[in-house]
């Protein structure tokens, strides 16, 4: 059984209602026909129900509930609590009107914050801004979070590396350049994901283009500075930086370049130093070594809301309704 056939089992043993606010998506559709079909989630699709019918006739979706904000019976329940929500930035009913039935990634939103759904997901033909402003306004951050941040979970076959080829990459979606605390803050954040999505220990390793000080440079100083924060904040993480790329997945370069490291050569769960080696690192993976990529998925907002890249395929969105699913049991 796959990796992701094991994440679809978990969900579908605990079964949550995700919405898919882009119905004007063919991939959206077939997505949404597979998962109903595979029946791990139930599956919400906001919009005209005669203008979904027409986006691609031939998948069956008619065990999902469709709901066209412009007509909801729970439109104006919605109105009064975005309105309470943002009086503080001047919301007014007629703009939290104007904006659920514009823009349904905030109808969406307001469903998972009036818990009439358990998650979120977005992305296919949006930025990856017009899915995290709604949320992080209506939905907000989980208490505790010092960082909202993303990472791709990559599942790459006939991989010995990792947990058998399956890693979590991060920051990959969201923070473009950050400082030494939210690097550390992603990694205890990776690390959770991780455990959650697999079940197993992450190994962190903190990334940088050199080994335990094999080179000088502020960028070197800002993933050695991160390292010692997150020891220190995560004690019992077993994490360890700063590594290049090969010292951390290779464990006869790792004992090489980084003897007694707990996580050289057997990491599991990659921090990038910034938004361009992330992005970059998982495209890598993904188009050359032809691996699964879900993502960006979200860690650290109070429901599950996730991102998709405007690249995705059908399978893709499948796959991380199955991951917000298991975010949303949890």
């Amino acid at each position: 059984m796959s990796f992701i056939d094991v994440v679809k089992e978990r969900a579908r043993a605990n079964k949550k209602t995700i919405v898919l606010p882009e119905s004007m998506d063919a991939r959206v559709i077939e997505a949404a026909s597979k998962i109903l079909e595979e029946g791990f989630a139930n599956i919400v699709l906001l919009g005209d129900p005669e203008e979904i019918a027409k986006v691609a006739p031939q998948f069956d979706i008619s065990g999902a509930t469709i709901i066209d904000p412009k007509t909801s019976e729970k439109l104006e329940e919605y109105v009064d609590v975005l309105v309470e929500l943002r009086k503080k930035k001047g919301m007014t009913p007629e703009e939290a009107r104007n904006l659920m039935t514009s823009d349904y990634m905030f109808y969406a939103c307001m469903m998972a914050k009036c818990n009439d759904a358990d998650g979120v997901v977005s992305g296919a033909c949006h930025s990856t801004a017009n899915t995290l402003r709604p949320a992080l306004q209506i939905i907000k951050t989980k208490p505790g979070t010092k960082l909202v941040s993303s990472f791709f979970l990559m599942v790459v076959p006939d991989c010995e590396c990792g947990d058998n080829g399956t890693f979590v990459f991060s920051d990959c979606g969201l923070n473009q350049n950050p400082t030494a605390e939210e690097l550390a803050a992603i990694a205890g954040s990776s690390a959770e994901s991780f455990k959650l999505l697999t079940g197993n220990e992450a190994r962190v390793a903190m990334l940088s283009y050199s080994t335990m000080g094999s080179a000088k440079h502020d960028d070197v100083t800002k993933v050695q500075e991160a390292t010692r924060i997150a020891k220190e904040e995560y004690p019992d993480l077993l994490l360890d930086g700063e590594l290049q790329l090969d010292a951390a997945l290779v464990a006869s370069v790792g004992n090489s370049k980084a003897p007694g490291s707990p996580v050289a050569g057997k990491a599991n769960t990659l921090i990038f130093p910034n938004l361009d080696a992330g992005t970059i690192g998982y495209k890598l993976v993904q188009r050359l070594a032809k691996a699964e990529a879900y993502g960006p998925v979200c860690q650290g907002i109070a429901k599950p809301v996730n991102d998709l890249s405007r690249g995705c395929f059908a399978d893709d969105i499948v796959g991380v309704v199955a991951i917000t699913a298991v975010q949303a049991q949890a």
